[in-house]
């Protein structure tokens, strides 16, 4: 079954990405953790996504697009990245979840993928 594992992170872990002494055990972390999920051979796709504030917005209105720059200014956490899995079941899936980083300082989530609809 594929799962989509979301990563989500204070603004304070994402300012480490690029920060010289924090930097390189932020990604060690990570590095090992995408390392272990490669090695046990279940990604079937994942990706890193560049900090909140170079990200655009948009809905619409009355038929009009409103476009916000930027991270949404309520949230407490920021989307960092993702990957989908193939395990077993949910339970391979928290077990994942839980090795990932983000789990000890942020949140994890874990959403089963939607199967592709039938051929119409």
């Amino acid at each position: 079954m594929h799962y989509m594992l979301i990563f989500t992170e204070p603004q304070e872990q994402f300012a480490e990405r690029n920060d010289p002494e924090k930097g390189p055990a932020y990604w060690g972390a990570w590095g090992a953790y995408i390392a272990a999920l490669n090695g046990a051979g279940i990604v079937i796709s994942g990706n890193g996504l560049e900090e909140p504030h170079t990200g655009t917005t948009l809905r619409i209105r009355d038929g009009k697009r409103i476009i916000h720059d930027g991270p949404f200014p309520d949230s407490k956490e920021q989307l960092g990245g993702y990957f989908i899995i193939d395990v077993p079941d949910l339970d391979a899936a928290l077990e994942w979840a839980a090795r990932s980083p983000s789990a000890s300082y942020g949140s994890t989530e874990i959403r089963p993928v939607l199967p592709p609809p039938p051929a119409l």
